[in-house]
């Protein structure tokens, strides 16, 4: 009878042959990802790390949205506030070690400012009638809105500095800064507020305790500023992975992170000695001579990821490698 109905109906054989074949073409289609895309769990996230403040302490948070250009957790958004002299100039610890003492928070629309021996303080996270200040990260322009003259006074009494310190805040509306810029290995389309290179850093704990066991003192993972502290691997495992997938987000490895000066500036006291971790970093963690024009002769710790694919990750997440 169907049989019957088709013949006596040709427009309806095609439309449900159509179909047949586009069903048969997704099936094919899934079964073809399946078999060329390899997914092998390689660890676990143990930590989500948020540094609002360029330089300043870390917020530790459960659940991160990982967008294009970094991580955010309500209205936290990863290095998206940062200190500058009046000229625009960047400030960081590598210049004003005590930075890292420094919290950044939001909550209800305000940011709140907190340091040793200082009074906590607010102001709101969106100030329009406040200038546009040009400033410099590294060697790139880039934009910030000014935090008012009660932050300048807040941050230059804190710092004790001998030039007037201002923070500046990255609006969504701004030009982001080419990663390409600073580092030639990146895609011209990645673009960071101001971070140093990329929008995400990762390491992991194995890769920390390695590290300490060859010290005298050990150092801890903050020392380190990463976004995503995965445990449940071997040291140095992460320096393979990559393409990675954790929750609904997709991460491609970039290059590793060259370390400097900063790695020195003890994220509990403030206190920069300019030698530790990096004189025994350098004595295992250099480059290969192959690999010396695009890290010279800084040790290496930790991996720079782009954002393949934007979502959500969360503290527990498993790690997978992606391959083809």
């Amino acid at each position: 009878m169907g049989l019957k109905l088709l013949a006596a109906n040709p427009k309806a054989a095609l439309v449900i042959g159509g179909a047949g074949v586009a069903l048969l073409g997704l099936g094919l289609g899934y079964k073809y990802l399946r078999t060329t895309e390899k997914v092998v769990r390689v660890g676990v996230v143990s930590q989500l790390l948020i540094h609002p403040l360029k330089s300043g302490r870390a917020v530790p948070v459960a659940v991160a949205e990982c967008q294009k250009l970094g991580f955010r957790s309500g209205e936290l958004r990863d290095r998206h506030w940062l200190v500058v002299t009046e000229d625009g100039h960047m400030v960081t610890a590598r210049q004003e070690p005590r930075l890292v003492l420094v919290s950044l928070s939001c909550d209800g629309g305000q940011v709140y400012l907190n340091g040793p021996n200082m009074d906590e303080l607010s102001f709101p996270i969106k100030q329009p009638d406040n200038p546009i200040i040009d400033c410099r990260v590294f060697s790139s322009d880039i934009q910030g809105r000014d935090c008012g003259d009660e932050v300048s006074r807040w941050l230059t009494r804190y710092l004790g500095a001998d030039k007037t310190c201002r923070l500046v805040h990255f609006e969504p509306q701004m030009k982001a800064r080419r990663s390409v810029d600073s580092e030639p290995v990146f895609p011209p389309s990645e673009r960071v507020a101001y971070p140093d290179v990329a929008p995400v850093m990762l390491l992991s704990e194995a890769s920390v305790e390695n590290l300490s066991s060859k010290m005298e003192k050990g150092v801890t993972v903050e020392r380190f500023r990463p976004n995503i502290v995965i445990s449940d691997c071997e040291p140095f495992a992460e320096d393979s992975w990559e393409e990675i997938q954790i929750g609904s987000v997709r991460l491609q490895r970039v290059m590793s992170c060259g370390r400097c000066i900063l790695t020195t500036v003890d994220p509990e006291t403030g206190v920069i000695t300019r030698k530790e971790p990096l004189e025994t970093l350098k004595s295992y963690r250099l480059c290969k001579p192959s690999e010396k024009h695009i890290y010279k002769s800084a040790p290496l710790f930790g991996q720079l990821h782009t954002v393949k694919r934007t979502g959500t990750m969360r503290v527990g997440d498993a790690v997978y490698t992606i391959s083809r």
